[in-house]
């Protein structure tokens, strides 16, 4: 009789094992929250090293499988992006919804997904170095500060490195 109760209870705790093993994986994939995207005075950009908070205007993170990655600027986060090693649809993007916020200090609950994001380039605005992207959740609001500065409204799918490089040669503000 002892047999089969030593038998379950291996079998039971090899049960809670797995279950175990299993809620853990599923820890790891649950989407981030606004605490583990907040940005804090000791973040440092992943591509420059600089502390992000030291500049204004939206920031960036991304989020994969290895961790969260934070930028001074969704440009900066964009450049590194869109390297063919970092390019990949399981990267998570996220940047300040600056319509709900103010330029000096973005409101980190109001972090939105970088692919259905709204950008305005060529505004002016002082941001961290290379070209500066206002991100915004409404065309609307992207578009007033576009015409209000002269600058123009991109899609995710508008920018690329050459973009970035030719934008950042044109507005350094670091």
């Amino acid at each position: 009789m002892n047999r089969i109760y030593f038998k379950a209870g291996r079998m039971l705790a090899g049960v809670l094992i797995c279950l175990a093993l299993a809620a853990c994986d599923k820890a790891g994939s649950t989407p981030p929250n606004e605490a583990t995207l907040a940005f804090h005075p000791s973040d440092e950009c992943h591509v420059c090293g600089m502390v992000i908070s030291d500049f204004p205007g939206p920031k960036g993170a991304a989020v994969a499988a290895g961790g969260v990655k934070k930028f001074c600027s969704p440009a900066e986060m964009l450049g590194w992006w869109l390297q063919p090693e970092n390019h990949r649809d399981d990267v998570k993007l996220y940047v300040h919804d600056m319509g709900r916020g103010q330029w000096e200090k973005p409101d980190d609950a109001h972090l939105i997904d970088a692919r259905t994001a709204y950008f305005v380039i060529g505004t002016g605005l002082k941001g961290a170095m290379g070209v500066v992207l206002a991100s915004f959740s409404d065309a609307q609001a992207a578009q007033k500060l576009a015409t209000d500065t002269g600058g123009r409204v991109l899609r995710l799918e508008d920018i690329d490195q050459k973009l970035l490089g030719q934008a950042s040669m044109s507005s350094m503000s670091h």
